[in-house]
């Protein structure tokens, strides 16, 4: 709840951001984990209905630097970037 809580009050959280950030939730449900998930760009995009990279990658970057998430990306096509949840729902 402190998630929900927090993001009421975050007048700087647009659709976009909270659709990442729940599309993030929801591959660490599948992954069964509770605070760090491996992702994809290609998949979060997707989940979240992003269409633009350019969107994808402002709203990753700004939710880290809200302190929503930890981003650490991977270069390697074959592992999934790592993103770390500081408020779980």
């Amino acid at each position: 709840m402190l998630f929900y809580r927090t993001i009421e009050k975050d007048d700087r959280l647009r659709p976009q951001h909270l659709s990442l950030y729940f599309a993030i939730l929801l591959m660490g449900k599948e992954e069964h984990n509770t605070g760090t998930v491996s992702v994809t760009r290609r998949e979060l995009m997707e989940l979240s209905r992003l269409t633009s990279k350019a969107t994808y990658h402002r709203c990753i970057r700004e939710l880290e630097h809200y302190g929503y998430i930890q981003y650490h990306p991977s270069y390697n096509p074959f592992l999934g970037s790592r993103v770390v949840l500081k408020l779980i729902a």
